[in-house]
């Protein structure tokens, strides 16, 4: 399946580019933002970071035309202030991140990530990183592994999921993909089974959140990225569930609102002034012609702030 950028028409009119700006896109995947932000710079720079190692070979092509213009750097997204420092730049004009696995990763059966093609249980989106799915399914204590499926996945049946898992790893080790399929299913009420979701998709979400430790690079990046901005850069932030849109949404409406001071108190002592500006209050979904070329899109919310 061909690689297709999500909501890249309306992030493009998020980020509001300029010519001789400097842009950074912090989730490379195969190029496919990071390719029409460059299109539209003449003077400018774009920053491309991604995880995975694998992401920069396969953006090559795409990205083969603007290369005088493009600085690659293999980094976790919520890094993106030492890629900045290193590069010399303390503010930009635009950043992008994309929270979403990218179709590669989904489609390469032996990344993982996937609970309908059989593979080794890895899901790391760096591979030079020791956690694996693996070893958190096959080591981790029964409540810790019900945490995950709770709190990352929102999986309603996480404790028997996480007791049908170490009674399977008693006999065995689990080593792949489908064996942790039929487990989960295993643990599941006919009912469950019967869902139009796939019985495995919640569980197999919250593994990958937790091996890559997605939530906490989300609010790192919240936290720090309206600092890095220009006056009248632009955030945008693509969140695929609702653990992820809720950190996104807290974050710009907390960096709008500046002030911190509890709601009864009649001035504000803390001093803190609003950072940022919301450009649209309700985030941006995608269109019914994008759905039907794209069901990936079908969860994909974009956020969009400017600093003041």
């Amino acid at each position: 399946m061909s690689h297709i950028p999500v909501l890249l028409q309306a992030c493009l009119d998020g980020l509001a580019i300029k010519s001789d700006g400097i842009y950074l896109d912090g989730t490379l995947g195969r190029g496919g933002h990071s390719a029409e932000i460059a299109k539209r710079l003449t003077t400018g720079k774009l920053i491309c970071i991604d995880r995975d190692e694998t992401a920069f070979a396969g953006a090559q092509d795409k990205l083969a035309p603007y290369m005088d213009c493009i600085h690659f750097a293999h980094s976790n997204f919520s890094e993106f202030d030492t890629v900045l420092q290193t590069l010399g730049y303390d503010a930009i004009d635009g950043m992008l991140f994309d929270l979403g696995v990218s179709s590669p990763q989904l489609d390469e059966a032996d990344r993982g990530f996937s609970y309908m093609h059989d593979a080794p249980l890895d899901m790391r989106m760096n591979r030079q990183d020791n956690l694996t799915a693996h070893g958190i399914v096959n080591n981790y204590a029964h409540g810790e592994l019900a945490r995950i499926f709770r709190v990352f996945g929102e999986e309603r049946f996480a404790s028997p999921v996480a007791s049908a898992i170490l009674r399977a790893r008693e006999k065995q080790e689990i080593v792949t993909t489908l064996e942790l399929v039929e487990i989960i299913k295993s643990a599941m009420p006919t009912s469950a089974l019967r869902e139009k979701q796939h019985p495995a998709k919640r569980c197999f979400q919250a593994l990958r959140m937790a091996v890559n430790d997605e939530l906490a690079a989300v609010e790192s990046v919240m936290r720090k990225a309206p600092r890095h901005l220009n006056s009248g850069g632009r955030l945008c932030v693509i969140s695929f569930h609702s653990l992820e849109d809720r950190i996104v949404k807290n974050g710009f409406t907390e960096a709008a609102r500046g002030c911190t001071c509890p709601s009864d108190f009649p001035v504000c002592v803390c001093g803190n002034t609003p950072l940022m500006t919301l450009v649209r209050k309700k985030p941006i979904t995608a269109s019914i012609e994008e759905l039907e070329l794209n069901p990936r899109s079908r969860s994909a919310k974009l956020r969009v702030g400017e600093r003041r």
